[in-house]
């Protein structure tokens, strides 16, 4: 294998583990938003989900403290049924799994329904080795807010008030009210609330993972609770609203220059040939942005990336149009390299992207003549079996952009396949050193980089916390 062949192998590869990804993702995503299903309807807030943790549905009937404590049928109910004997009797349930960790906030909440003899209820987080017969908060690395005197308990069995601004009068919760505890992964703390407000935080310096819990613990207690199935009292989506814009506040006090921000901007236009785009923001910027300069990468710099502008603006219009024999042709006449081998990988794309395009348009007799003798030249090649049967598969619907597989008639299988022709053409430029530079634009080499800075800090908080979204920080920002 030569050098032009190995740059378009692994160029090539990129795109087609890209491929399955865009599958993987799109298909979990249809799953989770297909209405009905009892997993869905117990799902508390598809927004604030993230990478498809389990979370809390109902209390654990089998771990909790029996004989103290009576579970009702709707595993989301507890009654204390006795008269308590000693300080450890309490009867402590424990949701079914431990709280989700990769994300924003978690938040439940409990009703109390009946506080009993004594309203000695707690609610709290306790790690998975709390022996249930001890309030959360009177051990260690355990956490509790106390009905009876509406204190904070954290580990050490000796109550502490909330904030100044509220008194003990404020905090104390009885037959009627409904208290909440949460985790804001963020700023690494717990907080609690009370009938829709929020009386305290404090900081979550346990790293193992923690389990929502409710304790009762005088005759007649009785209390419900919710993980997200019904509306919580509490605005939770407000209050995640506020620690985002407080998160975006202080991405807004980083100044970045002028010159590096549309540097940039510009390398990534000229990576992906968006030639008349290019031009635009040229002129747009001209007055207002000092000359700019990129440090060279690997040998690779500006001039570089202006490197067969034109062409690829081409082959990338053809692509998005479904003119994959006129791609074919042009990369024939152009970059002869890249398509002496039929069977490479970079083929494999154009050939599945026509047969996709034939589909798209209703030609399924002429799809399938060209499946047969093309995709005949892959047969050796295993690593394509299931992207062949992924595009063989439209054939068996009706409707195939509504089916399962219906992901390689969006766009964005166009721009997939757009971007991996685009990356080879950069790649025969004499002056590349290394084929890597141009699986990417510098801006997304950034953006990666900062998902892995993330990904550090979550690291360094136990596995807490969201990872880098940027769709998700842009929506949060300010708007023009």
């Amino acid at each position: 294998m030569d050098q032009n062949q190995f740059a378009n192998e692994l160029i090539s590869s990129y795109f087609l583990q890209q491929w399955r990804h865009n599958s993987q993702t799109l298909t979990l995503n249809s799953t989770l938003s297909n209405p009905g299903t009892e997993s869905e309807s117990a799902r508390p807030d598809l927004e604030y989900e993230d990478e498809g943790e389990e979370f809390p549905t109902e209390l654990d009937t089998v771990s909790s403290s029996g004989g103290f404590s009576v579970v009702g049928p709707d595993k989301l109910s507890v009654l204390y049924p006795n008269v308590n004997l000693h300080g450890h009797d309490v009867g402590v349930v424990h949701a079914n799994c431990a709280a989700p960790s990769k994300r924003l906030l978690y938040y439940f909440e409990m009703y109390v329904k009946n506080a009993g003899a004594k309203g000695q209820i707690a609610i709290g987080f306790i790690p998975s080795s709390f022996k249930v017969r001890r309030h959360p908060g009177w051990e260690a690395n355990t956490y509790g807010y106390r009905s009876d005197d509406g204190l904070l308990y954290r580990g050490r069995g000796k109550g502490e008030s909330f904030d100044p601004m509220y008194t003990t009068s404020d905090t104390k919760y009885t037959t009627g009210d409904t208290v909440g505890g949460g985790i804001n992964y963020a700023t690494q703390e717990f907080f609690f609330t009370k009938n829709g407000v929020l009386v305290g935080t404090v900081f979550k310096d346990v790293k193992s993972p923690v389990i929502p819990t409710v304790a009762v613990h005088s005759q007649g207690e009785e209390v419900t609770v919710n993980f997200g199935k019904e509306p919580f009292v509490f605005d939770i989506k407000a209050y995640e609203a506020e620690q985002r814009a407080i998160q975006q506040e202080k991405i807004d006090c980083i100044s970045i220059p002028l010159d590096a921000s549309h540097g940039l901007v510009r390398s990534y236009l000229e990576h992906y040939g968006y030639e008349g785009t290019l031009e635009f923001f040229d002129m747009a910027s001209k007055s207002t942005t000092p000359p700019i300069s990129l440090v060279p990468e690997n040998g690779f710099d500006e001039e570089d990336n202006m490197y067969a502008m034109n062409q690829r603006r081409t082959l990338r219009e053809l692509i998005r149009r479904g003119g994959i024999d006129e791609t074919f042709a042009k990369l024939h006449e152009w970059y002869p390299q890249i398509v002496q081998d039929d069977t490479s990988s970079i083929c494999f794309l154009l050939h599945t992207q026509k047969f996709i395009e034939l589909v798209r348009v209703g030609k399924l007799e002429e799809a399938v003549l060209y499946g047969r003798s093309e995709f005949e030249k892959f047969k050796r090649r295993s690593e394509f079996d299931d992207l062949v049967k992924d595009c063989a598969a439209l054939l068996a619907y009706e409707q195939p952009d509504k089916s399962s597989v219906g992901y390689v008639l969006r766009e964005s299988q166009r721009e997939l396949v757009a971007d991996a022709v685009n990356a080879t053409v950069l790649a025969t430029n004499p002056n590349v050193k290394d084929a890597k530079c141009c699986l990417q634009s510098r801006l997304e080499r950034l953006l990666r980089q900062l998902t892995a800075c993330f990904l550090e800090k979550r690291s360094l908080n136990g596995g807490d916390g969201e990872a880098f979204h940027l769709r998700r920080i842009l929506k949060s920002g300010k708007k023009g």
